[in-house]
């Protein structure tokens, strides 16, 4: 697949027409952090379910300094037309007006330079459409995670917000987050950190789990 982003890469600068008006990336972002989830088409169910709840978890998003943008290979009058279907699938007024702009990628000039085409889900022309990819970036414009759904399946919006809420705690304290964690949990204390540094640290404690092999790595402590 051509283009696409690696981890740590910094985003593409790019211009942008968008359901708010022309935009530049970056500009977009400001000191934010920023999710961008692209969709295969508009007008389309999955997609306008996913819409529908990222709609929902706006204020959630919001809370955690989070700017959201979606992307759809439609132009932005299509785009300001399925925003009425969007809002009402969540039961609210057909407005076209989402809490967050889609971007205008008719000619697939973006999902190509950023990876996104699924080669084996093809529209009614056998064009490739566009996978559903989720781009997180931190304040840097650096990319921290990124996860690649093919068309048929939808995301879970409420994932994206545990793995922001990690994200987040990673980026400023010396943790890991452990499987299936959730905030409030116990986190781990990374590998690097001595054993006289992590008291420093973490005054609620550190708690070694034992192990056969004796290795003193499943270090805990309750979430700073």
């Amino acid at each position: 697949m051509p283009g696409g982003l690696l981890l740590g890469d910094e985003a593409p600068n790019f211009e942008a027409d968008t359901t708010i008006g022309r935009i530049r990336f970056h500009d977009f972002l400001g000191d934010s952090w920023g999710i961008l989830f692209s969709h295969p088409r508009d007008f389309t169910p999955v997609c306008t379910t996913e819409l529908g709840r990222a709609c929902k978890l706006a204020s959630e998003f919001a809370k955690r300094n989070v700017k959201m943008i979606a992307l759809s290979i439609d132009s932005v009058q299509d785009h300001l037309a399925w925003c009425k279907d969007i809002n009402a699938y969540n039961g609210e007024p057909p407005v076209e007006k989402l809490p967050f702009p889609i971007i205008d990628d008719h000619k697939r000039d973006l999902a190509i330079k950023l990876g996104m085409l699924d080669p084996d889900e093809r529209d009614g022309q056998g064009m490739p459409v566009t996978a559903r990819v989720v781009f997180i970036f931190g304040p840097d414009k650096k990319l921290k995670l990124s996860v690649l759904y093919p068309a048929t399946t939808g995301r879970n919006f409420d994932e994206l917000l545990r793995v922001i809420d990690s994200l987040q705690l990673t980026a400023y304290k010396k943790v890991a987050t452990p499987v299936d964690w959730k905030p409030g949990d116990s986190v781990m204390v990374v590998p690097t950190i001595s054993e006289d540094e992590a008291k420093a640290l973490f005054p609620k404690g550190v708690f070694t789990k034992d192990l056969p092999s004796g290795k003193k790595y499943l270090r805990y402590t309750p979430q700073p």
